[in-house]
């Protein structure tokens, strides 16, 4: 039984039309009991065999259903529940920063032949003909004292949460503040999935439109556009499971590559984790990362592990708080609000890696970093660009069978050049890009690739389009490497670039594919993305 092909229903029940409730930007509880939902979160994002694992549901309905499933290559169902007794639990206003704080529903304990991967957990409620589908994703990863496989895929779970608008706040938008409407700086994990994270219909917008603009129409955001008509969340194709990790692990599946699955958070938990195996690889969009995380990395690659990286927007530091239930996150306002600033533990101050006093910049670990990036093929922000990468150096090992040439563009059909790249200063000679090394790279930086991209929208002036990107982003730039907004710092940090990096760093190896869409490559079945995906990991698998 495929996910693409559902199996008949099992039960006369689900034959009812399913509904969702609409709302712009808001997913969460209505509290009020008139109102048909279920919703359902675990204490913890991963487990292994024999791990006891918590549901904590609340759903006006009486009775709910439960089903679980494995969601690889093929969608393997292996747990059902049906007519399991329904409650509805009070839920705080503030649940997106302190958690929902329901009681356990149903409980279960990961069995010994469970494989890693991601395991949708599907929730449904009834009443009378009316039926509400929600869904949950855990991630099993293998027992500690198995033999490891070569690969682990570490899911970008900071980067799930920053995104998360379930209950009304996150990294971006919210309910806090003094007026009710700001950011917050800290989100909880003890609450569910906004819809979209974990399971999308087969056809949902991704966050780069098919095609650019004709010249003279309106820039156009389908995937915000789908999520409004449908009832998702419009972060949705921004983060989580549904739209980035989850289309690399069934690809690799498919291919026949054996590989584990953790969580960044689990690397908080046991930093010395990744020593298992021989490659560590990271898809689609990771923006932030604790500090722990990030030395886990950095000590992997020293000791001799590959890092195969095809994600982009490697951007902000977070602090793992309340034992793991909640990610903090200052951003912008981090040099005026983090309480951290001013103390001898500023360096953990939760700002750019690139900007003082955290002063870590991004390209020691990866090869670039964000601001040198940040947007391409959305809205305006080169939004007629190539939509891949122009190779420079096609004698490269990653390149084999990809049958490329100096120049030629990789990925444009599938549009893997965005929503978000991460890049480097930079200089040309004799034809190649070299790394500057004014940004925290180093000369041993190979770069292989690379595009354009922009941290300014442009304005083409059409009447009723509004800037969606605008201008921040730059004058945050401009402000911290330059200490000032002027016309001229601002221009200075209009232009970005992403690119394609390899690097030999201590005893291990780090290739970088910098950009969040690589892995529309795979799920579009673009011939020479496949191909440099295989060489990647075939050559660092195999160390």
């Amino acid at each position: 039984m495929t996910q693409d092909s559902p199996a008949p229903a099992t039960t006369p029940r689900t034959r009812a039309k399913a509904r969702h409730i609409l709302d712009n930007y808001y997913i969460g509880p209505a509290r009020d009991e008139a109102v048909l939902e279920i919703w359902g979160y675990t204490p913890k994002m991963s487990y292994a065999p024999g791990d006891h694992v918590a549901l904590h549901v609340s759903t006006t309905a009486p009775e709910w259903d439960l089903e679980i499933g494995r969601d690889g290559a093929d969608y393997t169902q292996l747990l059902q529940e049906t007519g399991l007794t329904g409650q509805h639990h009070p839920t705080p206003q503030d649940c997106s920063v302190n958690g929902c704080d329901w009681p356990e529903s149903y409980d279960f304990t990961i069995p010994d032949d469970w494989r890693p991967g991601g395991y949708l957990v599907t929730l449904r409620a009834w009443r009378g003909e009316d039926v509400v589908e929600e869904h949950h994703i855990i991630l099993v990863r293998a027992a500690p004292d198995t033999t490891p496989p070569p690969y682990v895929l570490v899911c970008a779970t900071g980067t799930w949460l920053a995104y998360n608008c379930w209950g009304g706040s996150n990294h971006y938008e919210g309910i806090t503040g003094p007026d009710g409407n700001a950011f917050s700086p800290v989100v909880s994990t003890q609450r569910p999935w906004s819809r979209g994270f974990c399971k999308l219909p087969e056809g949902a917008p991704r966050a780069l439109t098919d095609t650019p603009p004709r010249v003279g129409d309106m820039v156009r955001y389908p995937y915000m556009e789908w999520a409004y008509a449908y009832g998702y969340s419009k972060k949705y194709a921004s983060a989580g499971w549904a739209s980035y990790e989850r289309h690399f692990a069934r690809w690799a599946e498919s291919e026949g590559y054996e590989f584990d699955i953790v969580t960044l958070h689990d690397l908080e938990g046991d930093p010395a984790l990744l020593a298992r195996y021989a490659c560590a690889v990271f898809v689609g969009h990771d923006e932030y990362w604790s500090a722990t995380m990030r030395d886990a990395v950095d000590t992997y690659v020293e000791q001799g592990g590959n890092v195969a990286r095809f994600a982009g927007n490697f951007l902000w530091q977070t602090r793992i708080e309340d034992e793991g239930r909640q990610q903090v996150c200052y951003k912008y306002t981090a040099d005026q609000h983090d309480p951290l600033v001013g103390t001898d533990q500023a360096h953990l101050v939760t700002g750019a890696w690139e900007i003082a006093p955290v002063d870590r910049p991004g390209a020691l670990t990866f090869g670039v970093n964000a601001l040198r990036g940040v947007y391409a093929g959305l809205g305006n922000c080169v939004g007629r660009g190539a939509g891949g990468f122009t190779i420079y150096r096609p004698e490269h090992w990653a390149f084999e069978a990809a049958q490329v040439g100096y120049g030629d563009v990789i990925g444009a059909q599938a549009r893997i050049f965005g929503y978000e790249v991460d890049g480097l200063d930079y200089r040309f000679e004799d034809g190649l890009p070299f790394a500057t090394c004014t940004d925290g790279a180093v000369q041993e930086i190979e770069i292989l690739a690379m595009g354009l991209a922009t941290n300014i929208e442009a304005d083409h002036k059409i009447w009723g389009e509004t800037p969606y990107i605008g201008a921040a982003d730059a004058a945050f730039k401009a402000m911290a490497l330059y200490g000032e907004v002027t016309p001229q710092t601002l221009d200075a940090c209009t232009r970005g670039n992403g690119m394609i990096i390899h690097w030999k760093k201590g005893a291990g190896s780090v290739f970088t594919a910098a950009t969040c869409e690589w892995v529309a490559g795979l799920v579009r079945k673009d011939l020479q993305v496949i191909a440099v995906t295989r060489n990647v990991l075939d050559r660092f698998g195999a160390d």
